[in-house]
This record gives C-alpha cells, sequence and structure tokens, in this order.
C-alpha cells in the first residue's frame, strides 16, 4: 500500500470534470484507491458521488492510497489527475 498527498490543482477542485476524469482514472487500475481530504476520512476513490462530496477546492490538500498489484501507476495516474489544471 502506498499513499502520496498532493495539493489540488484544478480550478474546479474536485467537482465536475475533475472529479469525473479522477473516477475514470480510479476505475482504469486494479488497486483499491481511496482519496480523503486533508484530516478528513477516506473515500473510495471509484465513486462519483463518494468524491464529490469530500468538498474538495482548489489548494485544498488531499491523501491518495492505492492498494493492490498496480498501486504504483494507480497513483502516478491519479496525483497527475489532482495536480494539472483541467483546459
Amino acid at each position: 500500500m502506498i499513499s502520496r498527498s498532493v495539493e489540488v490543482v484544478p480550478e474546479n477542485g474536485l467537482h465536475a470534470r475533475p472529479a469525473a476524469r479522477f473516477v475514470q482514472t480510479a476505475n482504469g487500475y486494479e488497486a483499491a484507491v481511496t482519496v480523503a481530504a486533508d484530516e478528513g476520512e477516506a473515500v473510495n476513490a471509484t465513486s462519483m458521488i463518494a468524491v464529490t462530496a469530500l468538498g474538495v477546492g482548489q489548494g485544498d490538500r488531499v491523501t491518495v492510497t492505492a492498494d493492490g498489484e498496480d498501486e504504483e501507476e494507480a497513483i502516478e495516474a491519479l496525483c497527475a489527475v489532482l495536480t494539472e489544471p483541467v483546459e
């Protein structure tokens, strides 16, 4: 299991398009993936409702955790989604 804390860059935080992209990316891996707002409870990263319910905005920090065979690839891809601006 690995975890990484990152600052959310997309202007809309984890809402709308960025959240959909994040969830879609999480669903592409076998690893079990969770995301937690700083100091908050972790939620299933493959659930759009759970991810948007975190209320994460631009500049907030989140911790992404992955556990499974492709956990390193999952963490890299998900952190990239969170740290790249949405066009």
